[in-house]
Protein backbone atom coordinates (compact mmCIF):
# COMPACT_ATOMS: atom_id res chain seq x y z
CA UNK A 1 0.00 0.00 0.00
CA UNK A 2 1.36 3.32 -0.91
CA UNK A 3 2.50 5.98 1.87
CA UNK A 4 -0.20 8.47 1.19
CA UNK A 5 -2.42 6.06 2.53
CA UNK A 6 -1.44 5.77 6.00
CA UNK A 7 -2.07 7.70 8.73
CA UNK A 8 1.15 9.06 8.71
CA UNK A 9 -0.15 11.14 5.55
CA UNK A 10 0.54 15.03 6.27
CA UNK A 11 -2.90 15.47 4.71
CA UNK A 12 -4.51 13.43 7.32
CA UNK A 13 -7.55 14.88 9.45
CA UNK A 14 -6.60 12.98 12.34
CA UNK A 15 -4.52 12.72 15.04
CA UNK A 16 -1.64 9.50 14.98
CA UNK A 17 -1.71 7.32 17.62
CA UNK A 18 1.42 5.56 17.69
CA UNK A 19 3.02 3.01 15.63
CA UNK A 20 -0.30 0.36 16.41
CA UNK A 21 -2.00 2.80 14.33
CA UNK A 22 -0.06 2.79 11.47
CA UNK A 23 0.00 -0.94 11.09
CA UNK A 24 -3.15 -2.78 9.91
CA UNK A 25 -4.06 -2.34 6.32
CA UNK A 26 -7.41 -0.25 5.37
CA UNK A 27 -10.46 -1.87 4.66
CA UNK A 28 -12.35 -2.19 1.89
CA UNK A 29 -15.77 -1.83 2.51
CA UNK A 30 -17.03 1.95 2.90
CA UNK A 31 -17.20 3.65 6.18
CA UNK A 32 -20.13 6.58 6.38
CA UNK A 33 -19.80 9.52 8.89
CA UNK A 34 -22.32 11.43 10.69
CA UNK A 35 -21.61 15.24 11.79
CA UNK A 36 -23.04 17.11 14.17
CA UNK A 37 -25.51 19.67 14.21
CA UNK A 38 -28.33 19.40 16.49
CA UNK A 39 -31.77 18.34 15.19
CA UNK A 40 -30.83 20.18 12.03
CA UNK A 41 -27.84 17.44 11.29
CA UNK A 42 -30.43 14.75 12.85
CA UNK A 43 -33.04 15.14 10.33
CA UNK A 44 -30.97 15.95 7.30
CA UNK A 45 -28.67 12.31 7.95
CA UNK A 46 -32.18 11.10 8.07
CA UNK A 47 -32.59 11.94 4.47
CA UNK A 48 -29.20 10.77 3.73
CA UNK A 49 -29.75 7.27 5.18
CA UNK A 50 -32.87 7.27 2.97
CA UNK A 51 -30.96 8.03 0.00
CA UNK A 52 -28.28 5.60 0.93
CA UNK A 53 -31.00 2.56 1.36
CA UNK A 54 -33.01 3.24 -1.92
CA UNK A 55 -29.12 3.10 -3.50
CA UNK A 56 -28.52 -0.31 -1.70
CA UNK A 57 -25.75 0.88 0.15
CA UNK A 58 -26.61 0.62 4.21
CA UNK A 59 -25.44 -2.88 3.89
CA UNK A 60 -22.44 -2.36 2.39
CA UNK A 61 -20.55 -0.25 5.28
CA UNK A 62 -18.20 -1.26 7.21
CA UNK A 63 -18.52 1.36 10.04
CA UNK A 64 -20.42 4.22 10.50
CA UNK A 65 -19.44 6.57 13.07
CA UNK A 66 -20.90 9.98 14.46
CA UNK A 67 -21.09 12.53 16.91
CA UNK A 68 -23.89 15.12 18.41
CA UNK A 69 -27.02 14.91 16.21
CA UNK A 70 -24.92 12.59 14.15
CA UNK A 71 -25.18 10.04 17.04
CA UNK A 72 -29.46 10.49 17.27
CA UNK A 73 -29.52 9.46 14.16
CA UNK A 74 -26.95 6.48 14.21
CA UNK A 75 -28.57 5.30 17.37
CA UNK A 76 -31.88 4.65 16.31
CA UNK A 77 -30.60 2.90 12.54
CA UNK A 78 -28.13 0.62 14.91
CA UNK A 79 -31.17 -0.13 17.53
CA UNK A 80 -32.95 -1.07 14.18
CA UNK A 81 -30.81 -2.59 11.90
CA UNK A 82 -31.70 -6.32 12.37
CA UNK A 83 -35.01 -5.58 12.14
CA UNK A 84 -34.71 -3.54 8.93
CA UNK A 85 -34.92 -7.05 6.51
CA UNK A 86 -32.33 -6.06 3.66
CA UNK A 87 -33.84 -8.01 0.17
CA UNK A 88 -31.02 -8.85 -2.30
CA UNK A 89 -30.74 -5.46 -3.88
CA UNK A 90 -29.55 -4.48 -0.10
CA UNK A 91 -33.00 -2.33 0.08
CA UNK A 92 -35.01 -2.53 3.45
CA UNK A 93 -38.33 -1.77 2.85
CA UNK A 94 -39.43 -1.00 6.33
CA UNK A 95 -36.63 2.13 6.42
CA UNK A 96 -39.68 4.36 7.01
CA UNK A 97 -41.41 2.73 9.41
CA UNK A 98 -38.56 1.58 11.67
CA UNK A 99 -36.15 4.73 11.23
CA UNK A 100 -38.01 8.03 9.81
CA UNK A 101 -41.16 7.55 11.95
CA UNK A 102 -39.38 7.79 15.64
CA UNK A 103 -37.05 10.73 14.48
CA UNK A 104 -39.32 12.47 13.37
CA UNK A 105 -41.24 11.83 16.08
CA UNK A 106 -38.51 12.97 18.36
CA UNK A 107 -37.92 16.10 15.90
CA UNK A 108 -41.67 17.31 16.72
CA UNK A 109 -40.43 17.84 20.57
CA UNK A 110 -38.34 20.78 22.46
CA UNK A 111 -35.66 18.37 24.47
CA UNK A 112 -32.90 20.65 25.59
CA UNK A 113 -34.79 23.84 27.27
CA UNK A 114 -36.96 21.26 29.21
CA UNK A 115 -33.49 19.42 30.30
CA UNK A 116 -31.99 22.54 31.64
CA UNK A 117 -35.14 23.34 33.52
CA UNK A 118 -35.19 19.77 34.84
CA UNK A 119 -31.48 19.50 35.29
CA UNK A 120 -31.81 23.22 37.55
CA UNK A 121 -35.11 22.91 39.64
CA UNK A 122 -34.96 18.57 40.20
CA UNK A 123 -32.64 15.99 40.86
CA UNK A 124 -29.92 14.83 38.17
CA UNK A 125 -28.03 16.78 36.13
CA UNK A 126 -29.21 18.21 32.75
CA UNK A 127 -27.40 14.85 30.85
CA UNK A 128 -29.40 12.78 32.98
CA UNK A 129 -32.61 14.39 31.95
CA UNK A 130 -31.84 14.48 27.97
CA UNK A 131 -30.28 10.41 27.84
CA UNK A 132 -33.92 10.33 29.54
CA UNK A 133 -35.79 11.93 26.87
CA UNK A 134 -33.79 9.78 24.53
CA UNK A 135 -34.59 6.47 26.10
CA UNK A 136 -38.08 7.15 26.44
CA UNK A 137 -38.87 7.89 22.95
CA UNK A 138 -36.02 5.95 21.26
CA UNK A 139 -34.46 3.33 22.80
CA UNK A 140 -36.91 2.48 25.71
CA UNK A 141 -34.06 0.76 27.53
CA UNK A 142 -31.50 -0.41 24.83
CA UNK A 143 -27.88 -0.84 25.77
CA UNK A 144 -24.95 -0.88 23.62
CA UNK A 145 -25.18 -4.49 23.78
CA UNK A 146 -27.86 -4.55 21.56
CA UNK A 147 -26.18 -3.06 18.48
CA UNK A 148 -25.54 -4.97 15.40
CA UNK A 149 -22.09 -6.91 15.35
CA UNK A 150 -21.72 -5.69 11.65
CA UNK A 151 -21.61 -2.91 10.32
CA UNK A 152 -19.44 -1.24 13.53
CA UNK A 153 -21.61 1.45 14.68
CA UNK A 154 -19.05 4.31 16.79
CA UNK A 155 -20.34 7.13 18.79
CA UNK A 156 -18.28 9.43 19.66
CA UNK A 157 -17.77 11.88 22.95
CA UNK A 158 -14.92 14.47 24.09
CA UNK A 159 -13.05 13.44 27.26
CA UNK A 160 -13.07 16.71 28.94
CA UNK A 161 -10.01 15.41 31.42
CA UNK A 162 -7.63 13.54 28.70
CA UNK A 163 -8.73 15.61 25.56
CA UNK A 164 -8.92 12.55 23.48
CA UNK A 165 -12.15 11.01 21.62
CA UNK A 166 -14.39 8.93 24.19
CA UNK A 167 -15.66 5.73 21.33
CA UNK A 168 -18.70 4.03 22.54
CA UNK A 169 -19.78 1.05 20.47
CA UNK A 170 -20.41 -2.53 21.47
CA UNK A 171 -17.31 -4.33 21.80
CA UNK A 172 -15.96 -1.96 23.79
CA UNK A 173 -15.76 1.82 24.93
CA UNK A 174 -12.66 3.43 25.46
CA UNK A 175 -10.14 6.46 25.42
CA UNK A 176 -6.84 6.00 24.02
CA UNK A 177 -5.15 7.46 26.58
CA UNK A 178 -7.80 5.96 29.82
CA UNK A 179 -7.74 2.49 28.64
CA UNK A 180 -11.21 0.55 27.52
CA UNK A 181 -14.36 -1.52 29.13
CA UNK A 182 -15.28 -4.12 26.77
CA UNK A 183 -18.63 -5.00 26.44
CA UNK A 184 -20.05 -2.50 27.98
CA UNK A 185 -23.46 -2.40 28.82
CA UNK A 186 -24.08 1.59 29.54
CA UNK A 187 -27.89 2.79 28.39
CA UNK A 188 -27.36 3.11 24.51
CA UNK A 189 -29.12 6.62 25.37
CA UNK A 190 -26.60 7.47 27.81
CA UNK A 191 -23.88 7.26 24.67
CA UNK A 192 -26.11 9.76 22.77
CA UNK A 193 -26.58 11.88 25.38
CA UNK A 194 -22.95 12.63 26.17
CA UNK A 195 -22.61 12.97 22.01
CA UNK A 196 -24.48 15.20 22.14
CA UNK A 197 -23.69 17.03 25.38
CA UNK A 198 -23.10 20.57 23.02
CA UNK A 199 -21.46 22.70 25.57
CA UNK A 200 -22.03 24.72 27.53
CA UNK A 201 -25.82 24.49 28.42
CA UNK A 202 -25.81 20.51 27.65
CA UNK A 203 -22.13 19.52 28.78
CA UNK A 204 -21.06 17.95 30.99
CA UNK A 205 -22.09 14.46 30.98
CA UNK A 206 -20.55 12.88 33.67
CA UNK A 207 -20.02 8.91 33.61
CA UNK A 208 -19.60 7.35 36.45
CA UNK A 209 -17.56 3.57 36.49
CA UNK A 210 -16.61 1.01 39.30
CA UNK A 211 -13.22 1.00 40.47
CA UNK A 212 -11.06 -1.61 38.45
CA UNK A 213 -13.61 -1.57 35.32
CA UNK A 214 -11.96 0.47 32.78
CA UNK A 215 -8.86 -1.77 31.60
CA UNK A 216 -5.60 -0.83 30.40
CA UNK A 217 -4.24 -0.94 27.56
CA UNK A 218 -0.55 -0.21 25.19
CA UNK A 219 0.19 3.26 25.78
CA UNK A 220 -2.38 4.80 27.85
CA UNK A 221 -1.03 7.01 30.86
CA UNK A 222 -3.76 7.98 32.35
CA UNK A 223 -5.33 4.37 33.69
CA UNK A 224 -6.01 5.43 37.23
CA UNK A 225 -8.65 6.73 38.89
CA UNK A 226 -10.04 9.63 38.91
CA UNK A 227 -9.96 9.26 35.29
CA UNK A 228 -11.23 5.62 35.18
CA UNK A 229 -14.04 5.86 37.36
CA UNK A 230 -15.21 9.07 36.90
CA UNK A 231 -15.34 10.35 33.51
CA UNK A 232 -16.76 13.88 32.27
CA UNK A 233 -17.75 13.85 28.67
CA UNK A 234 -18.70 16.35 26.45
CA UNK A 235 -20.63 16.67 22.76
CA UNK A 236 -18.36 14.78 20.53
CA UNK A 237 -18.33 17.73 17.82
CA UNK A 238 -15.85 19.46 20.39
CA UNK A 239 -12.93 17.18 19.14
CA UNK A 240 -14.05 16.08 15.51
CA UNK A 241 -17.58 17.28 14.26
CA UNK A 242 -17.39 15.09 11.25
CA UNK A 243 -17.38 12.15 13.38
CA UNK A 244 -13.48 11.07 10.97
CA UNK A 245 -11.19 10.13 13.85
CA UNK A 246 -12.87 6.52 14.29
CA UNK A 247 -13.16 6.01 10.51
CA UNK A 248 -9.97 7.97 8.76
CA UNK A 249 -7.16 5.47 10.13
CA UNK A 250 -9.49 2.32 8.95
CA UNK A 251 -11.35 2.67 5.74
CA UNK A 252 -9.91 3.33 1.73
CA UNK A 253 -13.55 4.67 1.15
CA UNK A 254 -15.09 7.02 3.38
CA UNK A 255 -18.22 8.88 3.06
CA UNK A 256 -18.84 12.03 4.81
CA UNK A 257 -22.47 13.76 6.01
CA UNK A 258 -22.07 17.29 7.13
CA UNK A 259 -24.51 18.91 8.87
CA UNK A 260 -22.55 21.13 11.28
CA UNK A 261 -23.27 24.55 10.95
CA UNK A 262 -20.98 28.10 9.85
CA UNK A 263 -19.70 30.95 12.57
CA UNK A 264 -21.75 34.14 11.72
CA UNK A 265 -20.43 37.81 11.18
CA UNK A 266 -21.10 39.75 13.92
CA UNK A 267 -20.57 43.45 13.51
CA UNK A 268 -20.64 44.53 17.04
CA UNK A 269 -18.53 41.88 19.17
CA UNK A 270 -18.85 41.84 23.29
CA UNK A 271 -15.98 43.52 24.80
CA UNK A 272 -16.76 42.45 27.94
CA UNK A 273 -14.07 39.00 28.83
CA UNK A 274 -16.62 36.43 29.13
CA UNK A 275 -19.07 37.36 25.87
CA UNK A 276 -15.23 38.36 24.04
CA UNK A 277 -13.53 35.10 25.20
CA UNK A 278 -16.45 32.78 23.98
CA UNK A 279 -16.20 34.66 20.59
CA UNK A 280 -12.91 33.66 20.46
CA UNK A 281 -13.21 30.36 20.94
CA UNK A 282 -15.81 29.74 18.51
CA UNK A 283 -13.69 31.56 16.12
CA UNK A 284 -11.14 28.48 16.82
CA UNK A 285 -13.67 26.26 16.70
CA UNK A 286 -14.33 27.24 13.36
CA UNK A 287 -11.49 27.05 11.91
CA UNK A 288 -10.55 23.83 13.36
CA UNK A 289 -13.85 22.64 11.83
CA UNK A 290 -13.09 24.23 8.65
CA UNK A 291 -9.40 22.84 7.93
CA UNK A 292 -10.49 19.72 8.79
CA UNK A 293 -13.13 20.05 5.54
CA UNK A 294 -10.54 21.02 3.71
CA UNK A 295 -8.16 18.12 4.50
CA UNK A 296 -10.55 15.47 3.86
CA UNK A 297 -11.93 17.21 0.27
CA UNK A 298 -8.13 17.20 -0.60
CA UNK A 299 -7.65 13.77 0.01
CA UNK A 300 -10.66 12.81 -2.31
CA UNK A 301 -8.77 15.02 -4.91
CA UNK A 302 -5.70 13.15 -4.19
CA UNK A 303 -6.64 10.49 -4.00
CA UNK A 304 -5.30 8.87 -1.12
CA UNK A 305 -8.99 7.93 -0.15
CA UNK A 306 -11.93 7.75 -2.26
CA UNK A 307 -15.46 8.66 -1.32
CA UNK A 308 -17.27 11.42 -1.54
CA UNK A 309 -18.56 14.52 1.00
CA UNK A 310 -21.94 16.47 1.19
CA UNK A 311 -23.10 19.37 3.26
CA UNK A 312 -25.66 20.70 4.64
CA UNK A 313 -24.29 24.08 3.15
CA UNK A 314 -23.26 22.69 -0.01
CA UNK A 315 -23.97 23.92 -3.15
CA UNK A 316 -25.52 21.14 -5.34
CA UNK A 317 -24.86 22.88 -8.88
CA UNK A 318 -21.27 22.51 -7.73
CA UNK A 319 -21.34 18.49 -8.84
CA UNK A 320 -22.21 19.61 -11.58
CA UNK A 321 -24.86 16.63 -12.41
CA UNK A 322 -27.07 17.47 -14.98
CA UNK A 323 -29.99 15.34 -13.91
CA UNK A 324 -29.52 16.11 -9.78
CA UNK A 325 -33.08 17.14 -7.94
CA UNK A 326 -33.60 20.91 -8.03
CA UNK A 327 -32.43 22.54 -4.94
CA UNK A 328 -32.01 26.18 -5.35
CA UNK A 329 -28.97 27.55 -2.86
CA UNK A 330 -30.66 30.21 -1.47
CA UNK A 331 -33.74 27.67 -0.28
CA UNK A 332 -30.69 24.98 0.38
CA UNK A 333 -28.70 27.57 2.19
CA UNK A 334 -32.05 29.01 4.39
CA UNK A 335 -32.31 25.70 5.88
CA UNK A 336 -28.43 25.18 6.54
CA UNK A 337 -29.12 28.27 9.15
CA UNK A 338 -31.78 26.52 10.66
CA UNK A 339 -30.39 26.88 14.52
CA UNK A 340 -28.53 24.17 16.22
CA UNK A 341 -30.99 22.93 19.21
CA UNK A 342 -32.44 19.92 20.29
CA UNK A 343 -35.85 22.71 19.48
CA UNK A 344 -39.30 21.50 17.86
CA UNK A 345 -38.91 21.28 14.22
CA UNK A 346 -42.16 21.17 12.67
CA UNK A 347 -43.50 18.94 9.95
CA UNK A 348 -42.68 21.30 7.02
CA UNK A 349 -38.98 21.89 8.36
CA UNK A 350 -38.29 18.25 8.75
CA UNK A 351 -39.69 17.34 5.37
CA UNK A 352 -37.49 19.82 3.63
CA UNK A 353 -34.61 18.90 5.37
CA UNK A 354 -34.73 15.40 4.49
CA UNK A 355 -35.60 16.28 1.32
CA UNK A 356 -32.34 18.12 0.99
CA UNK A 357 -30.38 15.47 2.71
CA UNK A 358 -31.62 13.14 0.14
CA UNK A 359 -30.87 15.36 -2.69
CA UNK A 360 -27.26 16.27 -1.87
CA UNK A 361 -26.39 12.58 -1.51
CA UNK A 362 -27.47 11.60 -4.10
CA UNK A 363 -25.87 13.77 -6.37
CA UNK A 364 -22.13 13.02 -4.39
CA UNK A 365 -22.99 9.52 -4.63
CA UNK A 366 -23.79 9.81 -8.86
CA UNK A 367 -21.10 12.39 -9.24
CA UNK A 368 -18.22 10.76 -7.24
CA UNK A 369 -18.57 7.13 -6.11
CA UNK A 370 -20.81 5.29 -8.17
CA UNK A 371 -21.99 6.81 -11.56
CA UNK A 372 -24.39 3.97 -12.42
CA UNK A 373 -26.49 4.49 -9.50
CA UNK A 374 -30.01 5.34 -11.28
CA UNK A 375 -31.48 8.69 -10.69
CA UNK A 376 -33.86 8.58 -7.86
CA UNK A 377 -37.57 9.42 -9.51
CA UNK A 378 -37.71 12.77 -6.87
CA UNK A 379 -38.09 13.51 -3.31
CA UNK A 380 -39.26 11.96 -0.25
CA UNK A 381 -41.25 13.98 0.37
CA UNK A 382 -42.58 15.11 -3.48
CA UNK A 383 -44.95 18.08 -2.54
CA UNK A 384 -42.43 19.68 -0.58
CA UNK A 385 -39.36 20.76 -2.12
CA UNK A 386 -36.76 22.19 -0.51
Amino acid sequence: MNEPNRVTDPRSPVRDEGPAAREAPLENAPALCLSGGGYRAMVFHVGVLWRLNEAGYLPRLGRISSVSGGSITAGVLALRWNDLKFDARGVAASFQDLVVAPIRTLAGQTIDAKAIVGGILMPGSIGEKVAAAYDRELFHGATLQALPDTPRFVINATNVQSGAVWRFSKPYMADYRVGRVDHPTLPLASAVAASSAFPPVLSPFELKLAPGLVRAQPGCDLCREPFTTHIVLTDGGVYDNMGLETVWKNYQTVLVSDGGGKLGADEEPEEDWAQHSLRILELIDNQVRSLRKRQVIDSFVTKSRSGAYWGVRTNIADYQLPDALPCPFEATLALANTPTRLKRMDAALQERLINWGYAVCDAALRRHVDPAISKPAGFPYPGRGV
